[in-house]
């Protein structure tokens, strides 16, 4: 019997498989607890991990312990207190002792003990967007690839030793030396019928110059059958790989928020913050995605992640300003035929008394057939004005690419973004 023993040195994450059968059986305990933080921390202090606690209660297995009755000896190690022959007082509340569970050093109710462990930056963003995605991502014409991937190509002749099939080398190697000793052994077999046939004549009619010949053949059959070699380098065969480009879906991003005089700092930040987790989800879903930043007041202008974020506006408000330089740059930059199309506004539902009917109508025929979605946050704890009214019209016409939520406060943000990238076979 053969014995092998593995002497290879410890992978750098040995207990990866183990980590995450734990993550994947107590999932809704640590989501539970990752929805808590997300509330709340700041969304701009969300790609560090964070400490997740369990109570011990839902982690505890079933095991087997001595019930209070019965008879059992014991060794303790160290005892200095007891002889042989003492009574020992039966521990009151039964089940074999306590441990270190309920009832910690508070004297007020009862303690529970927990299991407190840490999630990386990549665990805690993948339970902070589980369930999520970007709706209608379609595969576009491909353009300027970049990507590529090797591929399997059927087998060549040529190649590096690191490649080598061995299979079709050894196939190769007998069918080649099938076909050069085929006819050796032919006259091999026809030699040595010969030779047969001429010793079994008499002495009279047998040939020695005869025999000697066919045995000096037989000799140099016999010597070029074992010449063959086993394997020749003719027989190599390997893997053939080329490098086979990778379709990507391209898909951009404009993130439109009116910054007018009626927007409020703390309406602002609700704002930021809801386009810095949207920034989060595309950069870790998305390898391709462009990002276009439109703000607006009673002019709409393109401007850098900065400026959109930090700078300050005041003046009224014109939305269909901001929706009409959004189409002029998908017309322009973007055609519907090669990138998806998305567009995420936050605003207080504040508008220019006749323009709300311009966003509509700039929505129905020009921007929403060449869109994949569009979401729109009203960051606003009062009623509803003529603009949100006029976005209903539009999400009736198209109700499964337009989709409208009111956040009041900050701690509405996130189940206001699951709410609206869930996937669609959820929703």
């Amino acid at each position: 019997m053969s014995y092998f023993i593995d002497r290879r040195a410890n992978a750098k994450n040995k207990s990866a498989v183990n980590r995450q059968r734990f993550l994947d059986r107590y999932r809704t305990h640590i989501k539970r607890s990752v929805e808590e933080a997300v509330n709340r921390r700041s969304i701009t202090d969300m790609e560090r991990g964070e400490k997740v606690s369990i109570p011990t209660r839902d982690i505890s297995e079933p095991v087997f312990q001595h019930g209070p009755g019965g008879k059992r000896s014991i060794v303790s190690p160290g005892n200095k207190e007891f002889v042989e022959g003492d009574r020992l007082r039966r521990p009151s509340g039964g089940g074999g002792g306590g441990g270190a569970g309920e009832g910690g050093a508070s004297n007020q109710g009862e303690g529970m003990d927990e299991f407190a462990f840490s999630l990386t930056r990549e665990e805690f963003l993948d339970f902070v967007f589980d369930g999520l995605e970007l709706p209608h991502l379609e595969r576009k014409q491909l353009l300027d690839l970049e990507e590529v991937r090797p591929v399997r190509a059927g087998i060549s002749r040529d190649g590096v030793p690191a490649r080598i099939n061995i299979v079709r080398s050894m196939r190769e190697a007998q069918a080649r030396r099938i076909a050069m000793r085929a006819p050796i052994r032919r006259a091999l077999r026809e030699a040595r019928a010969a030779l047969e046939a001429e010793e079994r004549k008499d002495s009279v009619l047998r040939n020695p110059s005869r025999i000697a010949e066919l045995k000096a053949e037989i000799e140099r059959l016999e010597k070029r059958l074992e010449a063959v070699p086993f394997i020749d380098t003719y027989d190599l065969r390997y893997n053939n790989l080329i490098n086979q480009p990778q379709p990507s879906n391209k898909a951009v991003m404009f993130c439109v928020m009116d910054v007018s005089g009626s927007m409020t700092q703390s309406h602002k930040d609700i704002a930021k913050r809801f386009f810095l987790l949207l920034y989060l989800f595309l950069e870790r879903n998305y390898e391709k995605v462009e990002l276009v930043f439109v703000r607006h007041h009673t002019a709409a202008k393109e401007v850098d992640e900065e400026e959109f974020f930090y700078s300050r506006e005041t003046g009224g408000t014109i939305v269909s300003s901001a929706l009409s330089l959004v189409d002029e740059i998908v017309t322009d930059r973007y055609p519907p035929s090669q990138w998806n199309l998305y567009v995420a506004q936050a605003s207080d539902g504040d508008n220019w008394d006749d323009d709300s009917t311009t966003c509509r109508e700039l929505l129905l025929k020009s921007l929403m057939p060449r869109l994949q979605y569009f979401t729109y946050v009203e960051i606003t704890p009062h009623a509803h004005q003529a603009l949100w009214e006029e976005y209903e019209t539009v999400a009736a016409e198209f109700p499964s690419r337009f989709a409208m939520r009111q956040i009041v406060e900050g701690g509405d943000i996130y189940p206001v973004f699951r709410e609206l990238f869930r996937r669609r076979a959820e929703a």
